[in-house]
């Protein structure tokens, strides 16, 4: 059980237009367990909602590769709520195969199942989870496939969600119902 209830409807109307803003249009999903948690402070969640539609709409990187980052990010970090958000809602849409899925748990840079600029991006999600940063021989085999604004988008990309991984694993957030099981 969480250690913060996430709001539960009947939402009042403020809190209703705020939740169907973080929902992509025609959804007729109830909003995100993490969303209706973070509407207990509606300043907060405004300000990251921006920026995380902004990384998933928006973002430079190829979908695949944001995908792989934020699968590779909450693996590391054992968030099983928002890995299984993204496994179920993303990852065949963008192209990743039921073994690439599984290999953003259980395997490393080298799995087979990875291409040089994906073992590249696991080999610097595993590193920055680890030291916090990225040597200068895995920042080589990254800039070799992604331009400046690419690589600077990784790194945000990467950060925001770790922060996402500590507020569901602080908070002890139940997995979605329909989220992807964690392998």
């Amino acid at each position: 059980m969480a250690r913060i209830a996430p709001l539960a409807p009947p939402y009042e109307a403020d809190v209703e237009q705020a939740l169907r803003k973080w929902m992509p249009p025609g959804v007729a999903r109830e909003p995100l367990t993490l969303f209706r948690l973070l509407q207990h402070h509606p300043e907060l969640a405004s300000r990251m909602r921006v920026l995380g539609a902004g990384l998933l709409a928006h973002g430079e990187l190829p979908a695949l590769d944001r995908e792989i980052v934020i699968a590779r990010v909450t693996a590391r970090c054992g968030c099983r709520y928002e890995w299984g958000v993204h496994a179920a809602v993303f990852a065949a849409g963008v192209g990743l195969t039921p073994e690439q899925v599984e290999a953003t748990v259980s395997g490393d840079s080298g799995h087979p199942a990875w291409s040089a600029r994906h073992r590249a991006l696991i080999a610097a999600v595993d590193e920055l989870h680890d030291t916090a940063t990225v040597s200068g021989d895995v920042w080589a085999a990254l800039a070799e496939h992604y331009p400046v604004p690419q690589l600077l988008e990784f790194l945000v990309l990467a950060g925001w969600y770790r922060t996402i991984a500590y507020v569901a694993n602080g908070v002890r957030l139940e997995e979605e119902p329909w989220a992807a099981t964690y392998p």
